[in-house]
């Protein structure tokens, strides 16, 4: 028996501790390399397969090891199964997402001693595309190892303009190609003409066992292209499937596909294993259970199995089959409050209020900016509509002086601030900046002194106008879906629910209008996704920070509460008819066996909602309500 260790290593050196939480939103410790330590040599793949003497690569020494275990196999026998193996791991078939040091350690950890490396270790390319900054790099990845046919279109240049994290990219892709020995030139990266991104290449039992158990659906193809032209001619077509139902990331939905080549490594004992005596062969797995198999290059009939594997894998909601047509025909866009003020008006105001305050070093720089800069960007691109953008100095500057105004101004004079806001996010350079300050900034700040003044129930005439025109601003946030992301559980929730049952009714109509948002922002991400509605999830872009805030149940359950106790107190169609639209969109397709249905139950929504079938007048709100009724039936 021969100890099997695993020696990791951080490719970035330290960079993707420091720097990913700023450019991926997700803290990562590591872009790890791997490499297999057994009979006395230190086994890695990247110009190749190569060899060196524990802990004496290019990479150093290791950040650490990890004991996999013992190995019955003697010495002869792994290199017999690295010499198989160089013909597979190449170095132009390598790709530093897909196909890299990790995936050859993987299989050789199955190989030496049936288990797999650490899920931190293969994980990690999940993990990082599913981050929204992993997404939009993918195709600059991508382009570092592909080669264009010729006559294809030249590769769009990077969608992120950002030079560090060109630098990193290039610097790890480096680090991982180097050969055991340092070269004397920089050896270009290596090109592949294709390369399935949702594909796994699977060479002995144990891997394939691990793949099985680790994920839902999985569709294995099992091939001999060097000796079979039908496994030839299928592989445009597995690949192209792949690609279209394979594993997202930013969903957890579709099916995983990999292929077991019979001459590469264990693949002939695999083939033997399953009982495969044709190429090639497709097995279907549910849930690690075999489910059918197809033989031959029947692409219309392997197109149709991998669907139906889907449709068992995630089956459709109950809700499909509901016919609800006034509840289909809501639109899911955020409702907007866009009507542009006499802004000269709102100026003079605001600049009356100022001067009433105690002085503050600030006020003169205040004025002056939103005078100056302010007032001029948003009659331009509000009342002049030219494509003008707020720029990051103007709105960092813009930014620290409302967070001072706020804090220094009573709140009752704080609305002419607030509604230029209420504009400003509207504009996607805006809120784009917003979403990627620290707590939202200004519009943060806003947020939660609205939230302390309807805590402190007061009504008078200036407290209204304040919080009246904060949820306007924060309905408008929903514009653009990452900066709603943002405020949406810490502030946006924590604002909303007291101001469902405000006494002011048109307080309670903007924090209707609220509560639809932010409910229709979770049906969109159920449609785009597909989850809850069976079969494979649209090509939708939707990132994961979207599907994560949609699958948390805590803030949707707080929600369906308070939505609950106002569509029982209120009496006016228009505020029943967001309400009771709010209520649907986060119903409707939400998890049967998940807490925001325990709720319905408990708080007998359906007899709450029943209440209000002989108490609206419009027809459209009528139809709305008796929808709703039928989805909680």
């Amino acid at each position: 028996m021969a100890p099997v260790k695993l020696y990791i290593y951080d490719l970035s050196n330290g960079l993707a501790r420091s720097l990913s939480q700023q450019l991926t939103g997700r803290q990562i410790n590591g872009i790890w390399h791997t490499s297999i330590v057994v009979f006395g040599r230190e086994t890695f793949y990247g110009q190749g397969i190569s060899q060196t003497a524990p802990g004496r690569s290019h990479h150093g020494q290791p950040l650490q090891i990890v004991d996999l275990g013992e190995t019955a196999l003697d010495e002869e026998t792994w290199e017999e199964y690295l010499q198989e193996m160089r013909s597979h791991y190449t170095a132009d078939k390598y790709h530093l997402l897909d196909f890299n040091c990790n995936s050859f350690t993987n299989d050789c950890a199955g190989f030496l001693t049936g288990g797999s490396i650490p899920a931190f270790v293969r994980d990690l390319p999940t993990d990082f595309l599913s981050t929204p900054f992993g997404a939009a790099l993918r195709p600059t990845i991508d382009a570092m190892y592909s080669r264009p046919s010729p006559g294809a279109p030249p590769i769009a240049p990077p969608t992120p303009n950002q030079p560090i994290a060109s630098s990193l990219l290039q610097a790890v892709a480096s680090q991982a190609q180097q050969p055991a020995a340092p070269a004397p030139t920089p050896t270009p990266l290596p090109a592949t003409q294709s390369l399935a991104g949702p594909m796994h290449s699977t060479t002995n039992s144990a891997s394939f066992r691990t793949l099985l158990q680790s994920h839902r659906a999985v569709v294995a193809l099992f091939t001999d292209p060097a000796g079979c032209a039908p496994c030839r001619m299928i592989a445009p077509t597995f690949e192209q499937l792949a690609a279209e139902k394979g594993l997202r990331s930013s969903t957890g939905r579709g099916a995983t596909f990999t292929k077991i080549d019979m001459r590469v490594g264990g693949g002939g004992a695999l083939c033997q294993e399953w009982g495969i005596t044709a190429f090639p062969t497709f097995i279907f797995f549910l849930n690690g259970k075999k489910t059918s198999e197809l033989k031959g290059a029947d692409a219309a009939e392997l197109t149709t199995q991998v669907d139906l594997l889907l449709y068992e894998a995630y089956p459709p909601h109950t809700h499909t089959t509901l016919s609800l047509p006034a509840i289909k025909t809501l639109s899911l866009s955020p409702i907007l409050f866009t009507q542009v003020p006499a802004l000269d008006t709102v100026l003079t105001k605001l600049n009356s209020f100022i001067d009433a305050a105690p002085q503050s070093p600030h006020s003169a720089q205040a004025k002056q900016i939103l005078a100056a800069q302010v007032v001029p960007y948003l009659k331009s691109r509000f009342v002049e509509s030219k494509p003008t953008s707020a720029t990051v100095p103007f709105l960092t500057a813009w930014g620290a002086v409302s967070i001072t105004l706020v804090g220094v101004l009573p709140k009752e004079s704080l609305f002419p601030l607030v509604d230029m806001w209420r504009l400003a996010v509207l504009d996607p350079a805006t809120s784009a900046w917003l979403a990627a300050t620290s707590n939202a900034g200004p519009v943060g700040a806003i947020a939660k002194l609205a939230q302390q003044t309807l805590s402190e129930n007061t009504t008078d005439k200036g407290s209204r106008n304040f919080v009246l025109t904060a949820l306007r601003l924060l309905t408008n946030a929903f514009s653009n879906s990452a900066l709603s992301r943002v405020l949406l559980v810490d502030n946006a929730m924590a604002t909303l629910v007291p101001a469902l049952l405000h006494s002011d009714s048109a307080v309670r109509t903007a924090a209707a209008s609220l509560a639809f948002n932010a409910a229709a922002s979770v049906q969109r991400v159920r449609v785009a996704t597909g989850a809850g509605l069976g079969g494979l999830p649209p090509q939708d872009k939707v990132d994961a920070s979207e599907v994560a805030s949609a699958a948390d149940e805590d803030w949707q359950v707080e929600l369906v509460s308070a939505l609950t106790e106002a569509i029982k107190e209120e009496s006016g169609d228009e505020v029943i008819h967001r309400l009771a639209a709010a209520l649907a969109c986060l119903l409707r397709y939400a998890p049967k066996d998940g807490q925001v249905w325990s709720l319905v139950e408990v708080l007998d929504v359906k007899a709450v909602v029943s209440a209000k079938k002989d108490v609206v007048q419009k027809k459209e709100v009528k139809a709305l309500v008796g929808d709703a009724v039928r989805l909680v039936e």
